[in-house]
């Protein structure tokens, strides 16, 4: 998962617990809680993007080529 779409469940679970009624489905459904689960989701994805980045750009390698243009002698 990426940084985006960690800020996306982020913005998600803050819409679900903040901007909607909890009982709006019903008693059976409780969108706050549900709201939560995708902040805690969306936090724990942006940590682990930022704390596994550097990982990533580290096993590659950069290799320098070295090429001359010399044309053919005729």
């Amino acid at each position: 998962m990426g940084v985006g779409v960690s800020i996306f469940f982020l913005t998600l679970g803050a819409i679900l617990r903040f901007a909607i009624e909890p009982d709006v489905f019903g008693s059976a459904v409780h969108m706050d809680r549900i709201g939560v689960i995708f902040m805690i989701v969306g936090g724990v994805g942006v940590v682990l993007s930022i704390v596994l980045a550097p990982r990533r750009g580290s096993t590659s390698e950069n290799r320098l080529m070295h090429r001359e243009n010399n044309p053919p002698e005729v």
